[in-house]
Order: structure tokens, then C-alpha cells, then sequence
């Protein structure tokens, strides 16, 4: 058998790898050539690298691994690409032959071990959830970064700065499986509670659920599945994903709809069909669960608002969570709906097309260019001499958050559901 960096099981589409031109357009979007101009980082240099991974001959180096590991998987190239390229089908295809394929150091095993056994696990986080929000209220986590204890592990620095201070009452607070419509029911809709979501950003789904209600739909959202798979399916974890994607299937497939109110898993469940089209047992239930998905704001925005909205004074600076803006083709939706929001002010940073940095756990597994990514975010949203921030996705709202601590520039960061929640309670009155 020819010896080559790809084994046959599912490796990048060669037919898909030659569509692209190599044209460039995809350059100036592209958050790692944005950062160092190394040509191996950025789209169409993977795609080139895919290309020599597929040939006889070919090895899966670490210089290889490196090149595919530094990408975000933020799919901004996907959008600016004039030639229709899907590298979000080519990443998505070779990051489970790294990790089949390439033998990673012990220390990485490890880490990355750690992190899905604990961010997949809404069970661990609930246990974690209060030692955290100790040690950010009595300081300690501060006072081991500003000692320098943290400087030889820069995976765990990034962490220690991530991790949110959630009072513990609210960490462990849970959503009702089933919220009626206010007045006459539009839809049974399913709401993904989320893994990270449920534990640090529960306000967030208790407030979707409000919005729902009010719009007039059902809302089923049950405790399990735990996890929808997004954060296994951007580390190339495919067996862990595959599991997740059948149990989050079978959780909702009574559901007229099923919405997401984080960026990443709702992209993840969008694509279910195309990541179980080959499993004959499976193929049919995933494409019609995956046509059921949407955004939560994009399903909103397919409706006529019932609820009144009360006036929320606000000057807000929208940003574009990559997994909705490039991912899902979200962008106009949550605009409109905090258009819509009496006397609040929507304002537009430069770059939006660039991530953040966050990217799943990539701030976690690539703190040095998260770091850079997150900063230059930040920046950006404060030339806008906004009040608040509204990011449509858990991971977007840490990252963010940790780097306007950082320049001293502290401000809320809302989901955009929390606000027209605001205005629906103001609304009411």
C-alpha cells in the first residue's frame, strides 16, 4: 500500500482541493496570514499542503500538523471566496486525519484530554463553577498571573483568564424542559441547552427562553443531550462528535424546530447531514434534523414580532461571531432584531470578518495568536466608543471580555437576546 499523510478513510476532497484557483482574495480575511503573512498559513496554502498530503510519498510532519493546527476554522476565507472553494469541508475533513495520524507529545495528549473531559461535561463544570468564582472573588486567580506563576504554561495563563466568575446559585440553576407560548403557539421550538452555555451563560438560555415565550413559541429544552459535539468536531475528535451528533439528534427529533443561541453548536448542528450522509442508519434523521436548525435570531427574524418592545438607551457595537456570520450565512438577522429595539443605537466595528481568536478551544490550544487576535478585536470594538458589546456566542463573549479587561476598557457583553429581552420586560410595563 502507497504510504501517504492521508489514510483512506474520509481524507480532503481532491476535486474540492482543485476548485480552488489560488487567486488571494481569501488572504486579507484570513486571521493567521493577517497576523504573520506565512503564505503555509493561510487558506490556500493549507489547501496546497491538503493537496501534498494526498500524494504518494507524503508524510503527516509536524511542520504539517503545525500549518493545519494554526488554522481557526473561522471560515471568513469561505465567504470572500469568488470561486466557491468549501475549505470549510477540507479542515473539516483533515483535522481527524491529524489526530488519527500524528502522534502528539505527551503533555498534549494530556491537556487536550483535559479540556474535553471538562468543557463537553456540563456535570464537571457545575463542580468547577464555584471554585472559580472564588478564586476570581478572593483574587487569587489575578494574584497567580500577576506573580508570573503561569508564565512556563501559556495554555493554562489563557485559561486562568477565561474562566468566567459565575456566582455558584446561578451556575446551578436549571431551565424547565418545557416553557409554553405566551397566547397563541406559533411552533414547538427545541432549544439546545449547550455545554458551556448551561453552566456559565445560563442567563443567556433563560433568556432565550423569555424571548421564545413571548414570540409566541413553545420551548422544549432538555437536559440532555449535554454536549452537541462543535467543540470535538473543531479539534477532529470524530468518533466523540459522531456519538454527540446521534444523541442530540434523538433529543429533538419531536421538535417542529430547534434552535441555537451559541454560534459554534449551532453551525456544528447544521452541519449533522453532511457529517453523517454515509451512515445509512443515520443519513435520512441527520438531514432532516439539520433542516430544522436555526439560529435563534434568524428564527425570530423569519417571524412577524408579536411582543412589544419598551425603549433600551443604549449605543451597542454588534460583533459577528464567525460560526454565524461565515458558517451559518447569519448576519442580517440579529441586526435587524436589535434595529428593532427602541432607541438603542447600533454601531459597527472595522474588520468584522476577522475571528476573535476564540475559536472553540483554539485560544486554549493556541494561546500566543489568540492572544494577538483577541487584542486586535478589542481595539476594534472600542473605536466604536460603544457601551456594550452583543456577540451571538459563549466563547466570542470570554475572549472578548478577557482583552478588554486587559486595555482597561471593561464593558458589558450581551447576547443579543438578553437585550430584546430587556426591552420585551420594559415593553410590558
Amino acid at each position: 500500500m502507497a504510504i501517504r499523510a492521508f489514510d483512506p478513510h474520509k481524507p480532503p476532497d481532491e476535486g474540492l482541493i482543485d476548485d480552488c484557483v489560488h487567486c488571494g482574495f481569501c488572504l486579507p480575511t484570513c486571521p493567521t496570514y493577517v497576523l504573520w503573512g506565512e503564505e503555509m498559513d493561510s487558506p490556500r496554502g493549507r489547501i496546497a499542503l491538503m493537496k501534498r498530503g494526498l500524494q504518494e510519498g507524503s508524510e503527516m510532519s509536524p511542520t504539517l500538523v503545525q500549518h493545519f493546527d494554526r488554522c481557526l476554522g473561522c471560515m471568513a476565507c469561505v465567504t470572500a471566496c469568488p470561486s466557491g472553494v468549501q475549505y470549510d469541508r477540507l479542515i473539516e475533513a483533515t483535522r481527524p486525519q491529524v489526530e488519527r495520524n500524528h502522534r502528539r507529545s505527551s503533555s498534549e495528549r494530556i491537556f487536550r484530554s483535559f479540556v474535553f473531559a471538562t468543557f463537553m461535561r456540563p456535570g464537571v463544570l457545575r463542580v468547577l463553577a464555584p471554585l472559580l468564582w472564588l478564586g476570581a472573588k478572593s483574587g487569587i486567580t489575578r494574584s497567580a498571573e500577576t506573580a508570573g506563576l503561569l508564565k512556563r504554561t501559556p495554555r493554562l495563563a489563557m485559561l486562568n483568564r477565561l474562566a468566567p466568575g459565575v456566582p455558584p446559585a446561578a451556575a446551578l440553576r436549571r431551565l424547565p424542559e418545557v416553557t409554553p407560548a405566551r397566547g397563541r403557539r406559533r411552533a414547538t421550538v427545541g432549544l439546545l441547552q449547550g455545554c458551556v452555555q448551561r453552566v456559565f451563560f445560563g442567563d443567556v438560555n433563560h433568556a432565550t427562553i423569555r424571548v421564545l415565550a413571548a414570540e409566541g413559541f413553545e420551548v422544549l429544552a432538555p437536559r440532555r443531550p449535554r454536549c452537541c459535539g462543535a467543540l470535538a468536531l473543531h479539534a477532529g475528535e470524530e468518533e466523540r462528535m459522531l456519538s454527540l451528533a446521534k444523541a442530540t439528534i434523538e433529543a429533538f427529533e419531536g421538535c417542529e424546530q430547534v434552535a441555537g443561541n451559541a454560534a459554534g453548536c449551532g453551525s456544528a448542528m447544521r452541519d449533522y447531514a453532511h457529517l453523517l450522509a454515509d451512515d445509512p442508519a443515520w443519513a435520512q434523521r441527520a438531514a432532516e434534523f439539520s433542516d430544522k436548525v436555526r439560529d435563534v435570531c434568524e428564527l425570530l427574524a423569519e417571524h412577524e414580532p408579536i411582543a412589544e418592545r419598551g425603549e433600551l438607551p443604549l449605543k451597542v457595537a454588534y460583533h459577528d461571531a464567525c460560526h454565524l456570520a461565515h458558517a451559518q450565512g447569519v448576519r442580517a438577522q440579529p441586526r435587524a432584531l436589535l434595529s428593532g429595539i427602541p432607541s438603542l443605537e447600533l454601531v459597527e466595528p472595522p474588520e468584522w470578518e476577522i475571528c476573535c481568536g476564540s475559536a472553540g478551544v483554539y485560544n486554549l490550544m493556541q494561546p500566543e495568536a489568540a492572544r494577538a487576535l483577541g487584542e486586535r478585536k478589542a481595539r476594534n470594538l472600542l473605536t466604536t466608543g460603544a457601551q456594550a458589546i452583543a456577540a451571538g456566542n459563549p466563547g466570542c463573549a470570554l475572549q472578548i471580555g478577557a482583552h478588554l479587561q486587559d486595555l482597561g476598557r471593561g464593558m458589558p457583553i450581551y447576547h443579543p437576546m438578553q437585550l430584546l429581552d430587556m426591552s420585551i420586560a420594559k415593553g410590558r410595563r
